[in-house]
């Protein structure tokens, strides 16, 4: 088995559950799912597969210290902010760059993993991850983990397959990456049966990596050289500082994946949700007569399809005759909206960014 490295990318804002995530204490620093935070239970997923220094966590630098806190099995210096957010392409060539310096080998397995996704069979997961570094070694190709839709969600991005040449089963060629796409259109994708929801796991050996990034993102490319000179310095974070000044927002998806030759998926073995929205609670908290989930400080009366959260047991929420809707009650701000109007949180926000009356809630 080659060297392998796993970075956990948790850089968000979770902005999608706020009032609950804020700037300060974002979405995967919380304990929305059981007893550990979002990236906790990442972290742990990972124990026993690779070692702690072989993990990366790369975040926001405001978010650094919270995370060396509450992970403190990872060496400090694997634990990286970022000065601002760029999207995960910087991050992925950041990544590179550290992963260059520190390696024992010259071409280990890169596997980038979200910090707030939910998977439930750790050992399928580490089967799959397995799998996916001994194809991407074997065929110098790029893999990414593919998750078998279950109903047509606009919600996620899509992997359109193709046979494949590996001969395993559930290892296909990627044919095309598709964004999220209409409800109409994903009921297509449904139809065909050739299309995985983009699960944003993906798996680089460490040259291919840079040879795409070379061929197709130079100024990523030049990130990460600087960033591996720049490692161990007393100077790197005012390297990364520098370096973030100038490099384009964008997605990994769109910088590399796009362009890249030789990507194949595999599809997930293992149970996976991406808690991307308060909506997504419904997957994981018991559901009453009328699909509605709440926690104890509610009581809803003739009230269907309706998810309603409090972190304030002082106080109960009753609701009456309501219908598709969204309410999330926080010790300084009350949230109602249409379920299906929740994307619009992040608009909500945007608003609030621009109002210094209200950027205190942010």
């Amino acid at each position: 088995m080659p060297e392998i490295f796993c970075i956990i990318m948790a850089g968000g804002k979770g902005e999608r559950f706020w009032p609950k995530s804020r700037k300060e204490n974002p979405k995967q620093l919380l304990n929305l799912l059981g007893k550990a935070s979002l990236i906790e239970q990442t972290v742990l997923r990972l124990q026993g597969f690779v070692p702690d220094s072989h993990i990366l966590i790369v975040t926001n630098k405001m978010y650094v210290e919270k995370i060396r806190r509450i992970c403190p099995q990872i060496p400090e210096e694997n634990i990286i902010g970022e000065p601002v957010a760029r999207d995960t392409a910087p991050c992925v060539a950041l990544a590179a760059g550290v992963v260059k310096a520190i390696a024992e080998t010259p071409n280990p397995q890169m596997i980038f993993l979200p910090a707030d996704h939910w998977i439930t069979n750790r050992k399928a997961m580490i089967s799959d991850f397995r799998q996916c570094v001994e194809t991407a070694e074997k065929y110098g190709a790029i893999m990414t983990i593919g998750i078998v839709p279950t109903s047509p969600s606009p919600d996620y991005g899509y992997i359109e397959c193709r046979k494949g040449d590996t001969g395993h089963p559930h290892i296909f060629a990627v044919a095309s990456f598709r964004e999220k796409p209409t409800r109409d259109l994903a009921q297509q994708f449904l139809a065909q049966g050739k299309y995985k929801w983009n699960s944003g796991m993906f798996v680089f050996p460490l040259q291919k990596l840079y040879h795409e990034m070379e061929l197709h993102a130079a100024d990523l490319k030049q990130l990460a050289d600087h960033i591996f000179r720049a490692w161990g310095r007393k100077d790197f974070y005012a390297v990364v500082a520098n370096e973030y000044q100038d490099v384009r927002k964008i997605s990994v998806d769109y910088a590399v994946m796009e362009h890249a030759d030789n990507i194949m998926v595999m599809e997930a073995s293992f149970d996976w949700d991406d808690i991307g929205n308060w909506t997504a609670l419904k997957n994981h908290f018991p559901l009453d007569e009328n699909n509605n989930v709440s926690n104890e400080s509610s009581y809803l009366l003739n009230c269907k399809n309706c998810t309603v959260f409090t972190d304030d047991n002082s106080q109960l929420i009753a609701g009456i005759d309501l219908q598709n809707l969204l309410l999330v009650k926080t010790r300084d701000a009350i949230l109602i909206v249409p379920s299906e109007s929740s994307a619009k949180i992040k608009d909500l926000l945007e608003r609030f960014s621009k109002d210094e009356k209200l950027q205190k809630y942010l």
